[in-house]
């Protein structure tokens, strides 16, 4: 019988091997490069819908944070952010609070909030949401 933990592996596979299906346009996800971040080590990300998909709506993204890897404490001035939690364990610290993260929970960052997440001893896959774009 399959783990949570690997069902969120295979579904993390799978958005990372999607598409984007708009009318007269597709675009492969497994064509976009991991992008390392550039300020905390051990977090690469997928940009997967940017503001030039979505004409300045929104803009989705997959996230990797290898096991004890962290984004540190940081805040987005206009942005909804959300996140979901697609594999791994770990921890988002947002407005004093801890926030547990394990398969299936869906976080909400209003706009401003200073936040941080840590992953556990597997790592952490993430499904994140901006409302505007990041990029």
């Amino acid at each position: 019988m399959q783990t949570l933990q690997e069902a969120g592996k295979i579904l993390f596979a799978a958005f990372e091997q999607g598409e984007l299906a708009l009318p007269g346009k597709r675009v492969m996800f497994a064509e976009q490069d991991w992008q390392p971040h550039s300020q905390f080590t051990g977090v690469a990300l997928k940009h997967l819908l940017t503001v030039a998909d979505t004409d300045g709506a929104f803009s989705y993204h997959l996230v990797r944070i290898e096991p004890g890897c962290a984004i540190g404490e940081h805040m987005h001035a206009t942005q909804l952010e959300t996140h979901e939690v697609i594999a791994g364990t770990g921890v988002c610290r947002s407005r004093n609070e801890d926030i547990a993260y394990r398969i299936g929970v869906i976080a909400l960052i209003e706009a401003g909030a200073r936040h941080a997440v840590a992953a556990g001893g597997e790592g952490l896959l993430l499904f994140a949401k901006f409302i505007p774009p990041l990029l």
